[in-house]
């Protein structure tokens, strides 16, 4: 792992140099701004956009009536490097994203260091329609689908946790089309099911689909796909999504995300968001349900415990608005109710979280700093129950 981790940084360190290089040889083909190193070759037929970013966090928790003294968090949370380009024609482009931090690795459920985030090829008949082939993101969830850097608070929401699709290796279908003022778009993946680490295929594959309606016409430059209203929309616009996710025999406790278990089981999982933004105001809210023949699995026969498929419904709700000099104040309630067959494994949990965001270059540099208050079946004040409250500051960094 070690020694992989140092290979790759060494070739990314080469392209770096070899890009800026390639920039003193001739700088009208090479660009550096925040929209990330950018080389064309002089006839066209190659265009490269390297990126980086990085998230550094301290954060704090504490167990009301807890036996511990809270704990730290200071860490790299994420550090990426990512490609994005074409070859030969614009039509036939790609994206590479490799990610260098254990928590971005999947070491702890899989116990193996999974590097790689994205490798991907596209092929674009038209504006409208393209078609993919690699590791991805699947179409689920909005916040799922959203970049971990294009958040509003330093994590997503204990929905996303709990019931994402994730990445996954396959093909998908991805269409939009406008109809006047009112805009749409369909996207479909066939994929292996078992997520990022999968090293072979059995014949149980996820089938996931996903729709989108914008009835007041596109967002600003794709504003949607973007916590906050950082654009500050000069009209109302609003998206609504849903979808739906079968995965068909998966051996994972989350089908694509998770440990490994003794014996598949199917996953069915359905989802719904909006989001609405207008001059400097954006709510959103995600609802999403996972439903399990059998949920109670083992990851070993030795352990008296079971692995538990979380098995029930969620619902998240966020409420922003950005105030002058780039600040932004931000409210998030996220509920999750177990299904009653994994109630003594799981509990219903509620969250309530505060963030302060200040905006030095979008979502490119910022700094956030977050409190959260999560308390279970719904008693928010008891001195018999064990609430927890934390605190985040967080600093991203990117080109």
């Amino acid at each position: 792992m070690k020694s992989t981790n140092i290979t790759l940084t060494t070739l990314f360190f080469f392209l770096c140099i070899g890009l800026l290089n390639a920039q003193e040889r001739d700088d009208r083909a090479t660009i550096l701004n925040f929209k990330g190193i950018q080389y064309k070759s002089k006839d066209s037929l190659f265009y490269t956009n390297f990126r980086f970013r990085m998230q550094n966090r301290l954060g704090f928790s504490n167990e009301i009536n807890g036996e511990d003294d809270g704990k730290f968090d200071a860490r790299i949370r994420r550090l990426r490097m990512r490609m994005d380009g074409y070859i030969y024609t614009p039509k036939i482009s790609y994206s590479v994203q490799l990610a260098f931090t254990r928590s971005d690795q999947d070491v702890d459920d899989t116990g193996i260091a999974n590097i790689v985030r994205d490798a991907v090829v596209f092929y674009n008949f038209s504006d409208d329609f393209y078609i993919s082939f690699g590791q991805n993101k699947l179409p689920g969830n909005r916040q799922r689908v959203n970049s971990s850097g294009q958040l509003q608070f330093a994590d997503r929401s204990l929905v996303n946790s709990n019931f994402t699709i994730d990445r996954d290796f396959g093909v998908s279908l991805n269409y939009s089309k406008e109809i006047g003022s009112v805009a749409f778009s369909a996207k479909g993946a066939v994929s292996t099911g078992e997520g990022r680490p999968a090293n072979s295929t059995d014949d149980g594959l996820a089938y996931t689909g996903r729709v989108e309606f914008l009835p007041l016409g596109k967002f600003t430059n794709e504003n949607d796909y973007q916590e906050g209203d950082l654009v500050r929309e000069e009209t109302p616009k609003i998206s609504f999504g849903g979808g739906y996710s079968y995965n068909d025999r998966t051996i994972r406790e989350g089908g694509q995300t998770g440990r490994y278990v003794q014996n598949p089981f199917t996953l069915k999982t359905s989802f719904a968001d909006m989001i609405f933004k207008y001059m400097g105001f954006a709510y959103q809210a995600e609802y999403m349900r996972r439903d399990v023949d059998n949920p109670l699995n083992v990851t070993d026969e030795d352990e008296p415990e079971p692995t538990v498929a979380y098995k029930g419904w969620g619902l998240n709700q966020q409420i922003s608005y950005l105030m002058n000099k780039g600040y932004e104040i931000a409210g998030r309630y996220t509920y999750i109710e177990p299904h009653q067959d994994i109630q003594d494994f799981e509990r219903q949990t509620e969250v309530v979280e505060l963030g302060l965001t200040k905006y030095m270059k979008a979502h490119r540099l910022k700094f956030q700093l977050n409190g959260s208050y999560t308390f279970k079946d719904g008693y928010f004040n008891n001195n018999n129950q064990k609430g927890t409250w934390g605190g985040i500051f967080q600093v991203e960094l990117g080109i």
